[in-house]
Order: C-alpha cells, then sequence, then structure tokens
C-alpha cells in the first residue's frame, strides 16, 4: 500500500464520515417536509368544507341579485310610468293656467267695468241723496227763519 492508496483510503473516510454527518440533517429535514404535507393535508381536508360553504353562500348571492336586478327593472318600469303621468299633469296644469288667464283676460274688463258702474251709481246716489237732505234742511232753515220773523213782527206790533 502506498503513500496515495493511504490517501485515497483516508479520502475515501472522510468523504463517508460526511455523508453520515449529512444523512442525519436530511432525515431530520425529512421529518420536517412530512410535518409540513401532513399540515397542507389537514388544512386541505378542513378547507374543502369551507370552501364548499362559500361557494353555496356565493350563489344564493347571485340568486338574491337576480331578483333585487328584476325588482328594479319593475321599479324602473314603474318610474317611467310615473314620469309620464307627470309629463301629462305638468301638461294639464299648463293648459288650466292658460285656460283660467284667457277667463281672467275675457272676463276682467266687463267685470272692470261693471264695478266701475256701480260705484258711480252709488257715489252719485250718495251725492243726490246728500243733496236732497241739504235742501231740505235748507228750506227747513228758511222757515224758522220766516216763522221767527214773524214772531218778532208780531211781537213788535203788539209792544
Amino acid at each position: 500500500m502506498s503513500g496515495g492508496d493511504i490517501a485515497a483510503l483516508i479520502a475515501a473516510g472522510a468523504f463517508a464520515m460526511l455523508v453520515l454527518v449529512a444523512c442525519v440533517p436530511i432525515y431530520r429535514l425529512r421529518k420536517t417536509v412530512d410535518a409540513a404535507t401532513q399540515a397542507i393535508n389537514d388544512l386541505n381536508d378542513r378547507t374543502a368544507p369551507v370552501l364548499g360553504n362559500v361557494n353555496a353562500t356565493v350563489e344564493n348571492v347571485n340568486t338574491a341579485l337576480g331578483q333585487v336586478h328584476v325588482t328594479l327593472d319593475g321599479v324602473n318600469a314603474q318610474l317611467e310610468r310615473v314620469d309620464t303621468i307627470t309629463a301629462h299633469a305638468a301638461n294639464v296644469s299648463a293648459n288650466v293656467a292658460n285656460l283660467s288667464a284667457v277667463v281672467t283676460s275675457a272676463a276682467a274688463n266687463p267685470l272692470v267695468k261693471v264695478a266701475s258702474f256701480g260705484y258711480g251709481l252709488r257715489r252719485a246716489a250718495s251725492l243726490r241723496r246728500k243733496a236732497d237732505d241739504e235742501k231740505e234742511v235748507r228750506a227747513e232753515l228758511k222757515e224758522r227763519r220766516r216763522i221767527g220773523r214773524r214772531r218778532r213782527s208780531a211781537a213788535d206790533q203788539e209792544s
């Protein structure tokens, strides 16, 4: 056995020791990978029912959203009808306003004339009564003065 053979044996022994020393961490790493695989499998087993429930919930929400969509379509149709009714009501209101303006303009001028005539007639009658009353008062005052003068002249003649 030569020195090179001994060196090769030492190197082979060192390599074997290195392989044995490296096997321990690899063995431990295998246990860690197995534990991680088991944890992933457990997680997968637990999340499958949860994901099934989530899928059922999403389907229920989609059904409810479909019903809401149908309801909103109905509401929009009703709102279109209300818009039409409102437009017709606005048109009727405008027509009534125009009719009212026409009636007012047609009736206002004769009504003003009638009211003015009535006022003038009342004023004239009032002035006429006042003039008649004043005439009566003047006539009565004249009569009293005349009676007073006659009494005085009768009294003067007696004395």
